[in-house]
């Protein structure tokens, strides 16, 4: 069967979610919650996707299950619980641990246990599971944006799927054998490059959809651990649970070195620390845009003093130069847009997120690296509208005194 979305040569991660998100949104195969951009599809006949994992060999013998929360993905959650087997569901945004364990009341019948496998039910009947719990998964289910029949799967961009698993793997809860199933719907089967794929990502062995089961037959490696150096501080202060696996996986004598914490990357930020403070040590906006050569001027100097896309010397060896992006959705979030610069290998080195006037403002360390990043953001579309990328210089005019003192918020990449 022919995918019924086609991709263009050179598609990024985001592009493909884009074309998921607009082609079910225009042709109306979703259920609430609506939009479908920047979630998990709840698509049209999920309940039917949901119903196959019954039949599969790997669910009868798995005593053990772990289902995302996603919406979709109700009716695993819901199979779970009636074959009496453990539900585990990860912790909102991971900030509480990695699993809370489902728990019924006694004796609850088949309208309670469908209130369980939703997501208040989550909430309201579910019991925090301690990393030193001996827990083995045995079956993985979790949603997608995209799949293809070879078992690359392409999640909603925040990566929470893949470190999931990459935690389970450091705790002992999952290991070669365990079976990694997705529900989506079958326009959401398109023909994946696996050059798309990173040692991070998650792939799957079955893809349940409304009208069939899929065996990818998948023999790339899933996760092996959590990879630190794709892990920096901001993450670790985000979810204290990779605390406690980086201090665990540090005294067996792994290299648990953060993103941030290699020479590297110091080494490229090192000019930065003389004038750009970040706000969470108590840097302010308008200190992390004051020129280094006027640092003995006021505190409270505006943006305004210097050009927004003029290049600042820090020293030597260093300098920057900023792009705007503009027309940036109301409904985006800074995580999705870091998502989707990732995807387009245009990652500056600080990101200025100004998301209520519907734009952002990119640092990169020279006009070299700023030009390939215009040029590989160019004609991107989010919800449906093109997104204006363009050196920051000819904004200057646009950008008043007012919005950038009193709107501004920095927010570090992760």
């Amino acid at each position: 069967m022919q995918p019924a979305i086609k991709l263009m040569p050179g598609a990024s991660k985001w592009d493909i979610r884009q074309k998921v998100w607009d082609y079910m949104e225009g042709n109306n195969l979703a259920n609430f919650p609506r939009p479908v951009h920047h979630r998990i599809p709840n698509f049209k006949g999920a309940y039917e996707a949901c119903n196959k994992i019954k039949h599969l060999d790997s669910f009868a013998k798995t005593r053990e299950v772990k289902v995302d929360p996603d919406k979709p993905l109700e009716g695993v959650r819901l199979a779970t619980l009636q074959a009496t087997k453990t539900l585990l569901v990860p912790t909102p945004r991971l900030r509480n641990g990695l699993f809370n364990k489902i728990v019924p009341p006694p004796g609850a019948s088949k309208e309670v246990l469908r209130v369980c496998s939703t997501a208040q039910g989550v909430k309201d009947f579910s019991v925090p599971v301690g990393l030193d719990a001996k827990v083995h998964v045995d079956l993985v289910v979790v949603g997608s944006v995209a799949v293809s029949d070879k078992g690359w799967r392409i999640g909603k961009g925040e990566g929470f799927a893949d470190l999931e698993y990459a935690m389970m793997v450091s705790m002992g809860a999952v290991d070669e054998n365990t079976v990694v199933v997705t529900t989506v719907h079958d326009c959401q089967l398109l023909d994946i490059p696996e050059e798309l794929m990173d040692n991070h990502d998650l792939t799957v062995d079955y893809i349940l959809t409304p009208t069939q089961v899929i065996r990818t037959e998948c023999k790339r490696s899933k996760p092996q651990g959590i990879i630190w150096s794709k892990v920096d501080s901001e993450m670790m202060e985000r979810m204290p649970i990779l605390k406690s696996l980086r201090y665990r996986e540090k005294k067996a004598g792994k290299d648990v070195t953060l993103r941030d914490e290699r020479p590297a990357e110091k080494k490229e930020l090192q000019g930065l620390s003389h004038f750009r403070k970040p706000p969470w040590k108590g840097g302010s906006a308008t200190q992390m845009r004051t020129n280094p050569t006027e640092m003995t001027k006021s505190s409270d100097a505006s943006e305004e003093e210097i050009e927004p896309g003029s290049k600042m010397q820090l020293n030597a060896s260093v300098r920057m130069t900023t792009v705007y992006m503009g027309n940036i959705p109301h409904s985006l979030r800074v995580s999705e847009l870091k998502n989707i610069l990732r995807d387009h290998n245009a990652l500056p080195l600080r990101l200025n997120w100004q998301g209520a006037q519907h734009r952002a403002f990119l640092d990169y360390k020279d006009e070299v690296t700023a030009e390939e990043a215009v040029t590989s953001l160019a004609g991107l579309s989010i919800s449906g509208g093109v997104i204006r990328v363009e050196l920051a210089k000819s904004q200057r005019g646009n950008r008043s005194r007012s919005q950038t003192t009193e709107n501004t918020s920095n927010q570090p990449l992760v």
